[in-house]
């Protein structure tokens, strides 16, 4: 078994307001069926036990970049957008936060009915992931939400989080059963949360004679236990600073959708019509879709996509929101219809910044782009938990 990493997320309480939770659940279904349409269903499990692209869909859907209510807020707003198509699209999302979370057997039993698929053994699997995290593994955090993600092949993922009050922190736990050879023996893809110490692990490799006999692991490295490969730990800073993000892989970004005139590449990315800062926010989302591993170590820069709704880095552009969404489900449509065209237009454009990236050096003035784009916000209808973004206030002259 190979775990992918861990990391923290500050805890933070609050609400998503019904204007962006149905932006992210359309949001989430576009990217998701663009990911079946060119990588297939279990591709969409993979990407889900992976916490960095975990966090990196949080961030570009306009959630708060580093909090621990991406979680919850995302998988609520994929649950409620990807269920009503699962037939089509062969992937279900069962459980949720508190009291969702206990109805997952009874949706794993219903789905194995409708699939063919041994519920029993789903149901079997979704409760020993809990047990793991919140038993076997005693590290302080207790759990309150599990989403059981599986496909109509029998694969699955989990994506669960427990909370730790004394730290104010919370820990992430994704599964994932292609890489699972036992529930006891380091089943994990991802740890996502900060060491905060000694732990309880029974489940990792190094505590196999502990689980045969005497649990004497309290004395062993964390690090040694925990067997993490990549480790996320997001920082407390509420705003998103350049040490946040990679600044050559953002300026590019901006680079290509700001300075170079959208004619340059229209004809190449057959998507006339869309204005400069679309184009912002449709690269983005199109390398959440298409790239690879390595491109979701910064997950903050994709929050320069839609923002955040506490307004970090900026309020979310909802009328940009709408053009991105409206955009991805255009591609899908038509790629449903066997013209694909639109859909490889959005492909290319994650790999036009990738070949840019080459040669190109940013400008130190992080701060600026921030500020624009908050400046700027109003006359993308942009809006936070607070508000609706106000045009600046213009500065009369004043002659003594």
């Amino acid at each position: 078994m190979k775990r992918s990493g861990s990391a923290d997320l500050p805890l933070h309480y609050g609400y998503v307001p019904q204007w962006l939770a149905e932006r992210m659940a359309k949001l989430g279904l576009a990217v998701v069926e663009n990911i079946v349409i060119d990588y297939g269903k279990d591709e969409v499990l993979r990407r889900l036990s992976d916490p960095f692209w975990f966090q990196s869909l949080g961030a570009v859907m306009g959630m708060d970049w580093h909090s621990s209510g991406i979680t919850t807020s995302v998988m609520g707003a994929l649950k409620r957008a990807i269920n009503p198509h699962s037939r089509e699209l062969g992937i279900y999302i069962c459980g949720g936060k508190g009291k969702h979370s206990k109805q997952t057997p009874a949706e794993l039993l219903k789905i194995s009915e409708q699939t063919g698929l041994d519920g029993n053994h789903l149901v079997k699997c979704s409760k020993l992931s809990a047990k793991v995290d919140n038993t076997a593994i005693q590290d302080g955090f207790q759990l309150y939400t599990h989403n059981f993600i599986l496909s109509d092949t029998g694969k699955w993922a989990v994506v669960q989080q427990g909370m730790s009050d004394a730290s104010s922190t919370a820990r992430r736990y994704h599964w994932h059963s292609e890489q699972l050879t036992s529930f006891v023996n380091d089943p994990h893809t991802f740890i996502y949360g900060q060491n905060h110490g000694l732990i309880l692990n029974m489940t990792d490799q190094q505590a196999d004679s502990s689980r045969n006999g005497v649990m004497q692991i309290a004395a062993e490295n964390p690090e040694h236990m925990l067997r993490e490969i990549n480790k996320l730990v997001m920082p407390g800073n509420h705003q998103v600073t350049a040490k946040d993000v990679d600044l050559k892989r953002l300026g590019t970004v901006l680079w290509l959708a700001h300075e170079k005139q959208p004619a340059d590449f229209e004809e190449l990315l057959l998507l006339q019509g869309l204005g400069p800062r679309t184009l912002q926010s449709l690269a983005l989302v199109s390398e959440v879709i298409h790239g690879t591993p390595s491109r979701f170590k910064d997950p903050a820069r994709f929050s320069f996509a839609h923002g955040g709704k506490d307004g970090a880095p900026f309020p979310v552009p909802t009328k940009i929101y709408d053009e991105t969404i409206s955009t991805l489900q255009n591609a899908v449509q038509k790629a449903k219809l066997g013209q694909s065209e639109k859909n490889e237009a959005i492909k290319r454009l994650h790999q036009v910044a990738v070949n840019a990236e080459k040669d190109f050096t940013p400008n130190t003035n992080f701060d600026e782009v921030v500020a624009q784009e908050r400046e700027n916000s109003w006359k993308y209808g942009g809006q936070t938990v607070f508000g609706k973004a106000k045009p600046p206030v213009q500065q009369q002259l004043k002659l003594f």
